[in-house]
């Protein structure tokens, strides 16, 4: 096939979803693994993450030297999947997309499953790899992919990718009852605990904290390599469906020309696909770290303070005074500034941390969080623009966003609300966030326009 100029067009990048039954099962390890591997090759490779999920794309971008960017397939229809798995490809040259599922294949949002690892790889016309937690079975091993094909017959499955096993023969057990129900078996990982990642309460440690992240990914690479037949497991992946002119991607628009980002350990939970979205609208931005105690560049008009930890650097942030008068320069100065879950308890104006000590925060706007009183809240959210919110959404308009923190909300004063709410199965909410003149934010992390 040629281009318009004439030249022959180069062949859609192949890809793999990488799934399993069930969290926990191995997924990020083998994707991780099997990223390094094929990048050590020499393979142009790239990553991408199903769902709302800011911690794993950073260990992709480590494992494959390209950025990872969020699939979503509850938040985006398939039009725009097919055409930001290829924007993205395109972008970084990539030949190979490898996929890294959530949760179990199938689990999605409530009532419906809707927005599952499964329904992501028929969006993109990607074969599923299975990887199966075989350390409490062996002929057994086939039966979460006899089911997920006899429960979603349209899937294409690759095969499968036996994961803890205990020993050779266990091994070959189950990867000879995995062929003989019609599947192909890549290979078996055994078990190593030198190859689990840390974690904390909203997911692994980030990749920027690892003690030796360069080590791990080289020892999980070549354990990869020795048990998988990469050949043909590279043979199973299957082109990317192609993208549609007439569907190009919805993005939000972006809150200023010149955007301070604030971003370190205690913000690090930006989404890739939206900084680039408003690089495309013609915005810069700029990142800063509050944590070194720096302000938002001075001729800013928008600061956005994402999501993160900010509870395990309470002391630091309080003692930013730097940062503390940027913050309060750029709100009096009439700049937009918004924050996100993390972000948005920063612009409180205090923060009990887990043993009850409370931080001054930035009092831009009036709010209490507590993680002393650990609550968890986790799920998709439907919101709509209230009055005179402005961005990122105008009246009554809507926007997909999640949800997922463990804070409490000891106060929130007397101000203006920004978000009306429900979640994935339409059940009403309360009404969202805080809004005092253009300083605003929420506990919602924004993915994109409403469906």
């Amino acid at each position: 096939m040629l281009s318009p100029s004439g030249t022959p067009r180069p062949s859609a990048p192949t890809g793999l979803l990488i799934a399993a039954p069930s969290s926990g099962a191995g997924k990020t390890l083998v994707t991780l693994a099997l990223l390094r591997a094929l990048r050590r090759r020499g393979l142009a490779v790239a990553g991408a993450k199903s769902g709302p999920d800011y911690i794993d794309p950073r260990f992709h971008q480590a494992a494959a030297g390209r950025p990872s960017i969020n699939l979503d397939a509850w938040a985006m229809p398939a039009g725009e999947l097919r055409a930001r798995a290829a924007d993205h490809a395109a972008a970084q040259q990539a030949r190979i997309l490898v996929v890294e599922g959530a949760m179990g294949a199938l689990d999605g949002a409530a009532p419906d499953g809707r927005g599952s690892a499964a329904e992501l790889a028929e969006a993109l016309a990607l074969p599923v790899l299975l990887v199966i937690d075989a350390a409490r079975s062996a002929q057994s091993a086939a039966l979460p992919l006899a089911g997920l094909r006899a429960l979603r017959p349209g899937l294409r499955i690759a095969g499968a990718v036996l994961n803890r096993t205990g020993s050779p023969r266990h091994a070959d057990m189950a990867a000879r009852a995995v062929e003989a129900a019609g599947f192909a078996c890549f290979g078996a990982l055994p078990r190593r605990d030198a190859l689990a990642l840390p974690s904390r309460h909203l997911g692994l440690v980030q990749a920027a904290e690892h003690p030796d992240l360069e080590a791990f990914l080289d020892a999980a690479a070549e354990a990869l390599s020795a048990a998988l037949d990469l050949p043909r497991l590279l043979a199973a992946a299957g082109p990317l469906a192609p993208p549609d002119p007439d569907e190009p991607p919805r993005r939000l628009p972006p809150p200023g020309a010149r955007i301070a980002l604030a971003r370190d350990a205690a913000f690090a939970f930006a989404y890739p696909h939206q900084l680039a979205d408003w690089r495309a609208q013609g915005a810069e931005i700029r990142p800063f770290s509050p944590l070194a105690d720096e302000a938002p560049a001075p001729d800013a008009d928008a600061v956005f303070l994402p999501g993160g930890y900010p509870e395990l650097h309470a002391p630091r942030l309080a003692a930013a005074d730097r940062f503390r008068a940027g913050m309060r320069a750029a709100a009096a100065r009439g700049a937009r500034v918004w924050g996100e879950c993390g972000g948005y308890m920063t612009l409180g104006e205090g923060l009990i941390d887990a043993e009850g000590a409370r931080h001054a925060m930035l009092g831009l706007l009036p709010l209490e969080t507590s993680f002393a009183a650990r609550r968890l809240t986790l799920g998709y959210r439907r919101l709509r623009a209230r009055e005179g919110l402005g961005w990122p959404a105008a009246s009554g308009e809507r926007l997909s966003a999640h949800e997922f923190h463990y804070a409490s909300i000891l106060r929130e004063g007397d101000a203006p609300r920004v978000f009306d709410a429900t979640d994935a199965a339409a059940a009403p909410l309360p009404a969202m966030g805080l809004r005092v003149g253009r300083v605003a934010g929420s506990f919602a992390h924004l993915i994109g326009p409403g469906r």
